[in-house]
């Protein structure tokens, strides 16, 4: 996916609920303006499978972020699972290593519609949170983001989550081709919540994301349909 994909399908909604009926009534009011939905490990244990099988039933696509790292075998199940379900991305943990990263892109093979995205670095971690974990304390996260994504490039991973910040100099290193997928975006004057290394939409596409992952900011407001549409206008600008 490249840079000439349409504004809207460039935008993930995260349904970032802790059950059914709020997913329900984001979806419902957004109706036809969005077409990309995000389900995380919270809404899919409180919410169970069906809530994506109703999202795909509606024509919606699914990146079902899952941040799987475990043995290989238990790794790809999952993602045939996923597959099976009508997922379009699913997330894996790229510090898991490239054995975890192949078998999840082996699985993949199966649905042709499926990706799998190697989370690099969690948006909230910075050196200090690196050095706690054993990566060296000299290594700023943007060194550690590029490492293991080009680790994830070599296990056929399709793309990476990144911070905002990380999406230039990914670009520049993965190619075109590849997909990065950027969580902890912000509208303009908002706080950027959790997200230590947060960045705009329009800021993350023009360094060159393929998509945004955008949250509260619009699910929480009072009109997400308007919401949505103010992410759109700024990333036609």
């Amino acid at each position: 996916m490249t840079n000439a994909v349409e504004p809207t399908s460039r935008i993930i909604v995260a349904l970032d609920f802790d059950n059914r009926r709020a997913a329900d009534e984001v979806v419902d009011r957004l109706g036809g303006e969005c077409r990309f939905y995000k389900v995380g490990m919270e809404l899919l244990t409180a919410a169970g499978p069906d809530l994506i099988e109703r999202l795909v039933a509606k024509g919606k696509e699914v990146f079902l972020d899952l941040k799987l790292f475990e043995i290989p075998n238990s790794v790809a199940g999952a993602v045939r699972a996923a597959g099976s379900l009508g997922v379009s991305l699913v997330t894996v943990h790229s510090m898991g290593g490239t054995g975890i990263m192949s078998a999840a892109v082996a699985a993949a093979r199966d649905f042709p519609r499926l990706r799998v995205l190697a989370l690099t670095v969690v948006i909230s971690m910075m050196r200090f949170d690196l050095a706690d974990i054993g990566v060296t304390g000299s290594t700023s996260a943007e060194e550690q983001v590029l490492r293991l994504a080009r680790l994830a490039e070599e296990a056929g991973c399709h793309g990476v989550i990144a911070s905002p910040q990380e999406a230039g100099p990914l670009r520049k290193a993965l190619g075109a081709g590849t997909l990065i997928v950027t969580p902890g975006v912000a509208l303009p004057g908002e706080s950027p919540g959790e997200h230590a290394r947060s960045g705009t939409p329009c800021g993350a596409v023009a360094a060159g994301a393929s998509h945004v992952v955008v949250g509260r900011t619009l699910t929480r407001a009072a009109d997400p349909v308007a919401a949505f549409r103010f992410v759109r206008a700024d990333l036609e600008l």
